[in-house]
């Protein structure tokens, strides 16, 4: 199979596009034909060695943790899926911006969504449902998601907003249009955030969603009154410091599922900021690198 590799750690420069052994899935898993792959912060941490003290990899190793494609090989004891089936999910660490990607959590991908934004729903929505859910039931109150507009946030916001919630988004000032038509009040990052809630909440925020790491948990404590009403998926010493949720993604078939349900009834997009091809993985890359990005950037295989 083709695949995007990297021999050793270093800048985007050092991905190669080459042939790669053929995976095939184990008892409990499948392998998709990739058609998309998303681009997500741990592909670059872990290319760059920025995480090789935490997760070391097998060198040579493919980028990416989840793609979406067709069902194309069936493991033992795998029910509820079918060859030629359209599929979204996550496989492990590595491995996903290749022609062939084993998966160990999926869902139907919902005829709702294209190639590019099933590609783009796996570890966002996982993500994003697990810091949600950690907050309990958000019918009728008001969340305040911290990084709004990038592949978590803009996840988390338009889920929040179809269980109920009022969701106010943080983001800067050129994605307040994209938090608007996602369904959020958007308002700045930054100093005096407190202040421009007070206006834009008078009766208060109840629970906050951290997908920025930012450094803004202790105002988000204090702004909510309790730490367990606040829950991050990107600051863990943070959040355990303060004794906030701290939310890991897992491979979790039944949150793709719940996200895939939203996605068939209209009410979770995944947004897409730019689609590249394979041989361009390198510039995709580097444009994640550089942050700030309005939904995600997704390979296309």
């Amino acid at each position: 199979m083709r695949a995007a590799r990297f021999h050793e750690y270093g800048g985007a420069e050092i991905l190669v596009i080459e042939q790669a052994p053929d995976p095939h899935p184990g008892p409990g898993e499948i392998r998709v034909r990739v058609v998309a792959a998303s681009v997500n912060p741990i592909d670059w941490k872990l290319r760059s060695g920025a995480l090789h003290q935490i997760l070391p990899l097998d060198l040579p190793a493919i980028p990416g943790r989840d793609a979406a494609g067709v069902v194309d090989e069936i493991g033992d004891g795998v029910q509820g899926v079918n060859i030629g089936d359209r599929v979204f999910g996550l496989g492990g660490v590595t491995g996903a911006t290749a022609e062939l990607l084993i998966l160990s959590a999926w869902a139907h991908t919902p005829a709702t969504w294209n190639d590019e934004q099933a590609a783009g729903a796996g570890l966002a929505s996982v993500t994003a449902l697990g810091g949600l859910n950690a907050l309990g039931s958000l019918a009728g109150r008001t969340l305040l998601v911290e990084g709004a507009a990038g592949g978590v946030g803009s996840a988390a916001v338009e889920i929040a907003v179809a269980q109920g919630a009022t969701v106010i988004g943080t983001a800067s000032e050129r994605n307040h249009a994209f938090l608007t038509s996602l369904g959020a009040v958007p308002t700045t990052y930054g100093p005096g955030l407190a202040q421009r809630l007070s206006a834009l909440a008078p009766r208060g925020v109840d629970t906050a969603l951290d997908t920025a790491a930012s450094g803004s948990l202790d105002d988000l404590v204090a702004i909510t009154g309790d730490p367990t009403c606040v829950a991050t998926v990107a600051d863990h010493t943070g959040g355990q410091r303060l004794g906030t949720h701290v939310v890991n993604a897992v491979n979790d078939s039944a949150l793709l599922s719940a996200a895939a349900e939203l996605g068939g009834q209209g009410r979770y997009t995944p947004r897409i900021e730019q689609a590249y091809p394979l041989e361009r993985i390198a510039d995709a890359h580097a444009h994640a690198e550089r942050g700030r990005t309005r939904g995600k950037i997704v390979i296309c295989i």
